[in-house]
């Protein structure tokens, strides 16, 4: 029998037991986001979903009055007794008294050229502005920066006597170009996508870079696709801007073609007074169309909040 190297264990040694250790209790899931009611009773989350409905309800009552205002007689608008059913039944007086004595066609055409243009430019300009401040380093950055945000706190309305002064000597009133490019400037929209992009990882660029991609490429390719959200918030925000803009398109023009819509509505006036009726209905027709942009591109807004602001980017 050939010898054998590997050692016997002997059969008499006893196997030594492990102590037993005490079972521990199970451990509650941890939450990733915190509660955002007033606390984790029943009662707490009642009484917030109440404030809630309070106040959507103090919010949804002027529109529900405008609504109800403009299929309203005229003789019944402004009655009291009727202020819920009116008397002479709902009709689309209103409506049809608007669009025949304006050219309601036409301004809305006006307002949304108009507000298409100043959309466009704006954002494309701030975006090339926010990425300068975030991604290029050039003398005076920081000085221009400073008055970039104190331009922020400069209210419109001081800027109408230099802007008409700039597009008289420019010979651009009565025109699309007057209306249009006062508009476009939007300090707060060039400060809002600095801070976006200051919350893109450099490592992107650092890699375009490597691959022989200059500004220009890494913000068009790079960094613009990955703000899609953030720009689409914007764009929404600057064309409801653009769209319910009264004063600047009303000192700037005196052309009743050149005229927008909310300017073309406040020439509709009637020899008898105030016509309630006819004033709800063209705010409901001057609102509609924002509310359909706000209806398609809302879950634009919300990703760009969650992703930029709650999200703690």
């Amino acid at each position: 029998m050939a010898p054998t190297d590997a050692p016997v264990r002997a059969a008499s040694t006893p196997r030594v037991a492990r102590p037993v250790r005490p079972s521990r209790p199970p451990r509650r899931p941890v939450r990733s986001h915190a509660n955002l009611t007033l606390g984790e009773s029943r009662t707490a989350r009642a009484a917030a979903l109440a404030v809630l409905a309070v106040a959507a309800l103090v919010w949804l009552l002027p529109m529900a009055w405008a609504l109800l205002t403009a299929f309203k007689p005229e003789q019944d608008a402004s009655n009291p007794l009727h202020w819920l059913w009116p008397e002479h039944g709902f009709t689309l007086r209103g409506f049809s008294s608007v669009w025949e004595r304006g050219a309601l066609p036409l301004w809305m055409l006006n307002s949304l050229l108009i507000s298409s243009a100043v959309t466009v430019i704006t954002v494309l300009v701030s975006a090339m502005a926010g990425y300068a401040f975030s991604r290029t380093l050039f003398a005076g950055r920081r000085a221009l920066f400073v008055l970039t945000l104190a331009a922020v706190l400069v209210p419109p309305q001081i800027l109408i006597v230099p802007w008409f002064q700039q597009m008289l000597t420019l010979h651009l009133l009565d025109t699309y170009a007057a209306v249009i490019l006062p508009q476009t400037v939007a300090p707060v929209m060039v400060f809002i996508l600095k801070k976006h992009f200051d919350s893109l990882p450099r490592e992107l660029e650092e890699a375009a870079r490597i691959d022989g991609a200059g500004h220009w490429r890494i913000f068009w390719s790079v960094l613009l696709p990955l703000s899609r959200p953030m720009l689409a918030a914007v764009a929404i925000f600057v064309f409801i801007g653009a769209w319910n803009n009264f004063l600047w398109p009303f000192v700037s023009t005196s052309d009743p073609s050149l005229m927008t819509l909310p300017v073309g509505i406040t020439s509709v006036k009637d020899a008898y007074g105030v016509q309630y009726a006819q004033s709800m209905a063209s705010a409901v027709l001057a609102a509609l169309p924002l509310v359909a942009v706000f209806v398609f591109f809302q879950r634009h807004i919300v990703k760009s909040v969650a992703t930029t602001g709650l999200g703690g980017q």
